[in-house]
């Protein structure tokens, strides 16, 4: 899997054993030091770093505001550059409360709005909040799958500014039970196949 945007959470301690570790060991050490320049992360807001060393399959369109990267030197092949947008979800041991549930969603909606205003044209969110943070994992799904839903809806008589540019929105699961989770959640949000009007349709 190669997006241009890989997701990253909480950026307030990025260092970890689960995803946000991940990101950053394999993008190395430049992104840890870029990090330190964001002065921190509100929960439910989100930042925007390069990726460095981690893969990508889509270069920036003419005009998007992280073009503008040293090229390789001549003879040398080259990944088109990547970017890591950081986001701090709630912490929530237990039943998520109303305002959990918003900042949890405000993750992913400061997320997007990161990806159309740098143009980039996918992005792979991981499940966060539902790791050491604690958020249930059925809980959080619904929200995922509603959010994206939603903006995706909302966004849709906007094509030229934004689903024009926007491939794929990816939802890159660690654990067995999210997978089974989403599998069984996604048709109901994204139909695999349906005679209504156009929308948001769902691989599996």
């Amino acid at each position: 899997m190669k997006p241009d945007t890989w997701l990253a959470g909480p950026a307030a301690s990025a260092l970890g054993d689960w995803v946000d570790g991940c990101i950053h060991r394999a993008a190395g050490p430049l992104l840890t030091d870029e990090c330190r320049t964001l002065q921190s992360c509100e929960t439910g807001k989100a930042k925007i770093t390069c990726g460095y060393r981690l893969p990508a399959k889509w270069p920036r369109p003419a005009g998007g505001k992280t073009e503008d990267r040293t090229e390789p030197p001549a003879g040398l092949i080259s990944s088109p550059p990547t970017d890591v947008i950081h986001t701090v979800g709630p912490i929530a041991h237990g039943e998520p409360s109303a305002s959990q549930a918003a900042e949890l969603r405000s993750c992913y909606l400061s997320s997007l709005d990161l990806l159309l205003e740098h143009r980039l044209r996918s992005v792979a969110f991981p499940c966060i909040s539902t790791g050491v943070f604690g958020y249930p994992n059925e809980a959080a799904a619904e929200v995922v799958l509603t959010t994206l839903r939603e903006w995706l809806e909302q966004h849709k008589d906007k094509a030229e500014q934004a689903l024009a540019q926007v491939d794929r929105l990816i939802i890159c699961v660690f654990l067995e039970k999210d997978e089974n989770i989403y599998r069984q959640r996604f048709p109901h949000y994204f139909p695999v196949d349906s005679s209504g009007p156009t929308g948001p349709r769902s691989q599996l």
